[in-house]
């Protein structure tokens, strides 16, 4: 019996005299059998030569041989300000959304076509937007997140100055499409928190990342009422292009982190010094380098986890409702309080600023609850905790998104029914809490239950978020201004509230069935079988140290999976 009164599982023949896979442990040599490799047979054999004599053979360099090297290793001040530059990043790529409903006027002037004509600019930058960040993201995996992560801000930015200067109507569409299909956003800055920091560790920066990206959809809005009432339309995209030109410099500076390319580099440099003539990166052995056929299933994949993964498909829909919302709110709100209390374009610029507050509000509301997950893995493993667990906060924070928009439709009648202004703005503040809380929880949600296809299951919630956004600049206006004679506004904003009623059960129901929902599932299934191939065990964090003739490998954390932990869980 350990400490904590957890029973420990005997030591089966493997774990005694090794096993070529699996992580497990050697008792001889307290190392992991999949880590031995990293001595050579020389040494094992108490021969003292150096083990990279060099051969005729190439070998590929381990992540777990240059785990110093990654991004996992990097200080802590060092992540934080790689963190802040993406989140440059994802503030600048939303406020290119955000920012478009205020120019909508001005375009519809400027070319003389209807405002709702002129709204197909929105849509076809958020529908591309969807497909783009998709598209780009098996690349950020091949080539590296840095080329990638360039190359889209330099293409957003050309196309921005086509948008500055397009002489009619369609050119002025093509633009924002071109944008829309080169932004690289949501697929590659998660897998960058993937880069940096282990499973277990990445909710605060994740938190970061998403507090960023609401941000950037909102910000917008509060910008955008200066910009329509002092410039002209073409300012919008001038103002776009020196945020993404300002955003390209920051990132220019940022490091590579991804982990494959970082092994070439790491490869390379020993090979050249000598250390190691025979040791290659994974991406210099393989052959051919970019496998279009490869490229292809990882792109779909995140479309089929969508359509055949319940988990995946039901919160995609509920982050996606949640950010077409916001998109609605920010079509609306000039209708809502300038027919209700007069307000201009400043004003009404200001009235997003709530939504905003909330955002920052929600973000520290997650800090006690991943505090003390936290100090539950300390005590008693990575494993400690299902994955529901991280739908815990949002079971609280949910229902505050229909509550906000029931509460919105009925404060915001207007000054004829003596109702002010801040009872709209303080419901509107609620369903931005409730929108931070779905996008985060959600996808916290489903790293922690598809492990390595978390990044297709993410993949399919952003293709979400984004697309049903981009619809919803097509029906806003038409929602808060025909549904009625009398309250039209309220009626618009009461659907919302019940189709928000429907959406967010399915919370409710995988915290509570969700390991039965995993069981059934053939990603979790596959994950859960490879954690029971392991005998309940995985490997936290190795770092290996070096030099010209010795190699040492120390294990610094085991995990112990125990399923008498269910009475723990009941607790909580």
């Amino acid at each position: 019996m350990s400490e904590l009164g957890i029973k420990e599982e005997p030591k089966s023949p493997l774990d005694r005299h090794g096993s070529s896979e699996g992580g497990t442990i050697s008792e001889e040599s307290n190392l992991p059998v999949n880590l031995s490799n990293v001595l050579s047979r020389k040494e094992e054999e108490g021969d003292e030569e150096d083990e990279y004599a060099p051969s005729n053979d190439k070998r590929e360099l381990k992540e777990q041989d240059c785990y110093d090297k990654l991004g996992y290793c990097w200080p802590r001040w060092k992540k934080w300000s790689y963190l802040a530059a993406v989140a440059c990043v994802q503030v600048s790529m939303n406020f290119n959304t955000s920012v478009y409903p205020n120019a909508i006027a001005p375009l519809s002037k400027a070319f003389n076509i209807s405002e709702q004509h002129a709204r197909t600019g929105q849509m076809a930058y958020l529908v591309t937007y969807s497909i783009g960040c998709e598209l780009w993201a098996p690349w950020s995996e091949e080539f590296g997140r840095w080329p990638i992560l360039q190359l889209s801000m330099f293409l957003i930015n050309i196309w921005q100055i086509l948008a500055g200067l397009s002489p009619n109507w369609g050119s002025q569409v093509v633009a924002r499409a071109l944008g829309g299909l080169s932004t690289a956003g949501g697929s590659v800055t998660l897998g960058l928190i993937a880069d940096i920091y282990e499973p277990e560790t990445q909710q605060f920066p994740l938190a970061f990342i998403v507090l960023s990206s609401c941000i950037g959809t909102s910000i917008g809005g509060v910008i955008g009422g200066p910009i329509e009432r002092f410039l002209s339309w073409r300012w919008f995209f001038w103002i776009q292009l020196i945020f993404g030109g300002f955003t390209q410099a920051i990132i220019f500076f940022m490091p590579e982190s991804r982990s494959t390319i970082l092994i070439d580099r790491e490869a390379k440099r020993r090979r050249t010094s000598g250390e190691d003539p025979n040791i290659y990166g994974p991406n210099e052995l393989k052959k051919p380098r970019v496998s279009l056929k490869e490229a292809g299933k990882i792109w779909i994949r995140p479309f089929h986890m969508l359509l055949r993964e319940p988990i995946v498909l039901c919160l995609s829909l509920l982050s996606g409702f949640s950010d077409a919302l916001i998109f609605t709110f920010l079509e609306s709100f000039a209708i809502v309080y300038s027919e209700g209390w007069g307000f201009g374009i400043l004003a009404q610029a200001w009235a997003v600023i709530p939504i905003n507050v909330a955002y920052v509000i929600a973000y520290f509301s997650y800090f006690p609850w991943f505090r003390r997950d936290e100090s539950i893995r300390q005590s008693l493993g990575d494993d400690a905790l299902l994955p529901e667990r991280r739908l815990k906060w949002l079971l609280f924070l949910a229902p505050l998104e229909p509550i906000g928009l029931f509460g919105f439709a009925w404060t915001s009648l207007g000054r004829a029914y003596n109702v002010h202004w801040i009872g709209s703005m303080i419901f509107s503040a609620c369903v931005g809490i409730g929108n931070y809380a779905i996008y985060l929880s959600s996808v916290d949600y489903m790293v922690a239950a598809y492990g390595v296809y978390s990044a297709s299951a993410c993949g399919g919630n952003a293709f979400a978020r984004d697309l049903l956004a981009g619809v919803s600049a097509m029906y806003a206006i038409p929602m808060y201004t025909n549904i009625g004679n009398k309250y039209p506004t309220e009626y618009a904003s009461t659907i919302l509230a019940c189709l928000s009623c429907l959406v967010v059960l399915p919370i409710y129901v995988f915290y509570w069935k969700g390991p039965q929902i995993r069981a059934r599932s053939k990603f979790a299934s596959v994950l859960a079988a490879d954690r029971q191939a392991n005998h309940g065990r995985r490997l936290h964090e190795v770092r290996l140290k070096r030099s010209s003739t010795y190699a040492r490998a120390r294990v610094l954390v085991l995990r112990y999976e125990c399923c008498g932990l269910t009475n723990f869980f009941n607790l909580f």
